[in-house]
């Protein structure tokens, strides 16, 4: 089994509670042991790749309203120390001009076309990478899910409606899970679903659908380029 691991949270779970730097790579180095160990209680890992501290996120481009709702939010004094620490004694996967996110989903799109998608685990708390038929180990919760071609594509569609809270993107206020899903409730394809987030798109944004849509695809799809 080959593990792909998105440690951004990890790091920042680290730094925002600790008052040095010691201090955060202790906790960091404490929270990966036991991830670890849980992981190999189960599974013989085949190679195990760490991702962190993307920089340049390209999404920021598309919008400047894209996560504007942390411009004001302080980070943690350690964080940047931590995650170069990170980078150096776990050799971690650093991407530029994309999300870890990115680059996770680009290693995981071109080892499940090597090696299979059922010998691939994402490790992470995104709920972002529910948008691939992956195997998706959510570590805060210690639970595996197994995400079929289906469930993905509703996932994703779920989430254009819905939008992400988090990194600012809500593009269909007032609409939540129960109409998304209503409106998918017979979407048995990829046409099927468009065709109909596309039909809410005219209706709440009218002659600008197709520039609103194109800008909420581009910030909630994950890249499999990278």
């Amino acid at each position: 089994m080959v593990i792909l691991i998105d440690a951004d949270t990890m790091i920042f779970a680290s730094a925002v509670t600790s008052d040095t730097l010691e201090e955060c790579i202790d906790k960091f180095t404490w929270s990966y042991r036991n991830l670890m160990k849980d992981i190999m209680n189960t599974y013989e890992p085949d190679g195990v790749y760490i991702f962190s501290g993307s920089r340049g996120n390209f999404r920021k481009l598309i919008t400047p309203n894209y996560k504007a709702n942390r411009k004001k939010q302080s980070l943690p004094e350690h964080l940047f120390a931590l995650h170069n620490h990170v980078k150096t004694e776990y050799k971690s996967i650093v991407g530029y001009g994309v999300e870890t996110d990115d680059m996770i989903a680009s290693y995981w799109f071109r080892a499940s076309e090597k090696i299979g998608r059922d010998k691939v685990m994402i490790v992470a708390v995104d709920k972002d990478y529910r948008q691939f038929p992956c195997l998706f180990y959510n570590y805060k919760k210690k639970e595996l899910e197994d995400i079929t071609e289906s469930e993905a594509m509703f996932n994703f569609y779920e989430q254009m409606v819905v939008g992400d809270t988090a990194d600012n993107v809500n593009y269909l206020k007032g609409y939540g899970k129960a109409y998304a899903k209503k409106l998918f409730a017979d979407c048995d394809s990829q046409y099927l679903y468009t065709k109909r987030l596309y039909e809410l798109f005219k209706e709440v944004y009218r002659g600008k659908a197709k520039e609103k849509y194109i800008e909420c695809y581009n910030l909630l799809k994950l890249r499999t380029d990278c």
